[in-house]
């Protein structure tokens, strides 16, 4: 046999054998292709007003106005039987006690089950208060119309769903460098920066992540339809002092469905120890708006093969602490850096009364949740805690998923939660008080449980899908 014919027969050997696999690929695909991808997405304002007390500082204080809207905004993701839903809402924090009656109105207005819908909060500290924190106490009627909002934005974002029977879905990971940095610096005193001065700053004590991605839904035709977004710095910057505002994220979302169209929601990435401490409002709202319409514009088509979802009971324990060393940390740091005597002294009050409040309750178990959602091969972790930036890079790093997006603050909120180099090096988000409480090794078993369910969540990804699929290399 000649050295042609040899090859000409391997090579139409292959053809053949290229051309009947055609066939069982194509129709392997054709089930999830055939099912259209469905959204819907809905904003709907919290009611709030001028005798409610606000949340975001050490002591409570009323609000002269508001510079724009607090709201609910929800997106639902659909794809034949299979329903997802997020909702954002711009508040310092939501609580398990008021978000679950919310999810069963919506389980019974939608078919949605609550382990499928994720309520966060984008943590803006110029809202009313939700919480119990610092000197600072729940305003029960701001609650009462958050937990409203929450469920019809949902219902609303559902109902939408028919105005939206076909959409495509477009995925980019952005950055965004310049708003925000580690803000645990280490201080001459060998103490960690919370307020005040910090001239003597040597160093941060831990990493910052820029990274913003981008998910973008819109119909056939380019035209938006929904647009998340997540970043992980503190949502602490309102443009006008004194007034409601959902800061500067919230600004920027806003501004940009003006600008663009589309609903835009925004999700907190991990910034427990993360804050914006050069840049003002109004350039950083410039800087985000930028860095969202640069991702979203070189987004790349993303084909959704499942929509998958997992909540879980999460328990962890109050941590016991050391009455006098806690009284000597407080004092030393705000007797050093505070504007005044007298502002120290109020300020260390605040917390040595919320040290005796927990105090009874040392080594008590308690129970939150995490969840994980998957959106084909995108991943949202979603965590209730202010949790410091290196354990949500950590789950980052062991994640199956490509992409994944930490949502700091969902479902619950247990304050503070560093990793163990954190809980050494000490600083304000360490200081027992409502705002953390939670036992050293706390934030590592978070890890540990949110990976496990997104190994799960693959899992659960490839059986649907019958077949199992790589973690792939597009950005």
């Amino acid at each position: 046999m000649s050295l042609d014919r040899r090859y000409g027969a391997g090579i139409k050997g292959w053809l053949f054998a290229l051309l009947m696999s055609v066939p069982l690929a194509m129709s392997h695909r054709v089930g999830p292709a055939a099912e259209p991808l469905r959204v819907g997405s809905a904003a709907i304002e919290i009611p709030a007003d001028d005798t409610m007390d606000m949340a975001g500082g050490i002591h409570p204080w009323k609000a002269n106005g508001a510079e724009a809207p607090l709201r609910a905004t929800a997106v639902v993701v659909a794809r034949g039987a299979e329903k997802l839903a997020i909702c954002s809402c711009d508040v310092i924090v939501v609580q398990a006690d008021f978000v679950d009656p919310a999810l069963e109105r919506v389980r019974g207005a939608t078919g949605i089950p609550p382990e499928r819908v994720l309520v966060h909060a984008t943590h803006t500290h110029t809202a009313p208060s939700t919480v119990r924190a610092h000197a600072c106490k729940r305003d029960d009627r701001f609650v009462a119309g958050l937990a409203k909002a929450i469920g019809d934005a949902i219902i609303a974002a559902d109902a939408d769903l028919a105005a939206h029977p076909d959409c495509r879905f477009r995925y980019r990971l952005g950055e965004e460098s310049s708003v925000g940095q580690n803000s645990r610096l280490l201080l001459g005193d060998g103490t960690i920066f919370w307020i005040g001065k910090r001239d003597d700053a040597v160093r941060p004590t831990g990493p910052f992540d820029p990274e913003l991605p981008v998910m973008a839904f819109e119909t056939p035709e380019g035209k938006p339809v929904a647009t998340l977004f997540n970043h992980s710095t503190h949502t602490i910057g309102a443009r006008q002092p004194g007034k409601r505002s959902p800061a500067f994220y919230g600004l920027a979302a806003q501004e940009l469905e003006r600008e663009e169209g589309g609903i835009h929601l925004f999700l907190q990435g991990a910034s427990g120890s993360t804050h914006n401490l050069t840049v003002g409002v109004d350039e950083a709202v410039i800087r985000l708006k930028a860095a969202v319409s640069r991702a979203r514009s070189a987004a790349v088509p993303r084909a959704i093969d499942g929509l998958a979802a997992i909540k879980e009971p999460f328990e962890f324990r109050v941590r016991v602490f050391d009455e006098s060393a806690e009284e000597e940390a407080v004092m030393s740091y705000c007797t050093k850096r505070m504007g005044t005597l007298g502002e120290a002294h109020a300020t260390a009050e605040v917390f040595r009364a919320q040290r005796a409040e927990i105090a009874p309750h040392q080594g008590e178990t308690r129970t939150t949740s995490i969840q994980t959602l998957a959106i084909g091969d995108v991943a949202i972790v979603g965590v209730p805690a202010e949790l410091f930036t290196v354990l949500g890079l950590e789950i980052k790093r062991h994640s199956p998923f490509r992409h994944t997006l930490i949502a700091e603050l969902s479902n619950d909120w247990v304050g503070y939660v560093p990793d163990s180099r954190g809980h050494q090096l000490g600083g304000y988000q360490t200081w027992t008080g409502h705002h953390s409480y939670c036992a050293p090794g706390t934030g590592e078993r978070m890890v540990a449980t949110a990976v496990s369910q997104l190994e799960r969540l693959r899992e659960q990804l490839r059986e649907q899908a019958g077949h199992g699929g790589e973690r792939g290399d597009e950005r």
